[in-house]
């Protein structure tokens, strides 16, 4: 059985690189014209590992997939443990059983074993479902804020900064606190 917090680490992670490929991938031609053109560029950069960790939303994000993780965990914990049972009482007693009820013993055991690798998977998809689903909010919410956020600032692309896939970077168009700020003051929890 896998860890929870694998289980959870390796769908936010897939979530965020989908997201981060959908934003990218939307280039427009009038954006490549004005660069074409040399016309002055200005670019900017927020950097998402501090959005994670800062932004109050994500972090309510992160911490209810969390639980939900947790709780699909308890519920497959559950039905590992009826199926231990179920087994090592068959291997205490099998002896005293006939054949029949031997047989009907291992057909059970069948049942909660598919029964056990069905709800692990419906568990996953719907796991994956609700992060892609909450991390398209949290996307959709920080791309709201950007637009307002640019109003005043006039760049011409902002991009997320990611280790992976951005090899130089001047510090001095850094936006990420402003960014964490805006986000922030933009919030309201549910309480």
């Amino acid at each position: 059985m896998k860890s929870p917090s694998w289980i959870l680490n390796g769908v936010m992670a897939v979530a965020i690189i989908i997201l981060y490929v959908l934003h990218f991938n939307n280039s427009s031609p009038a954006i490549k014209a004005s660069a074409a053109n040399g016309t002055g560029t200005k670019v900017a950069y927020f950097e998402i590992d501090s959005i994670q960790n800062n932004y109050e939303f994500f972090k309510e994000v992160k911490s209810a997939l969390q639980v939900k993780d947790m709780e699909n965990a308890k519920q497959l914990t559950a039905l590992k443990n009826t199926f231990a049972a179920k087994y090592q009482d068959l291997q205490k007693n099998g002896q005293s059983f006939t054949q029949a009820e031997i047989t009907g013993r291992q057909q059970e055991l069948a049942a909660l074993e598919k029964n056990y690798t069905s709800k692990e998977q419906q568990l996953s998809q719907e796991l994956q479902e609700e992060s892609f689903k909450r991390l398209q909010e949290v996307k959709k919410k920080i791309e709201q804020y950007l637009e307002k956020y640019n109003k005043a600032k006039t760049f011409n692309y902002i991009f997320s900064s990611n280790a992976d896939l951005m090899y130089y970077k001047d510090t001095a168009y850094d936006i990420t606190s402003d960014i964490v700020k805006g986000l922030n003051s933009e919030y309201k929890p549910k309480n």
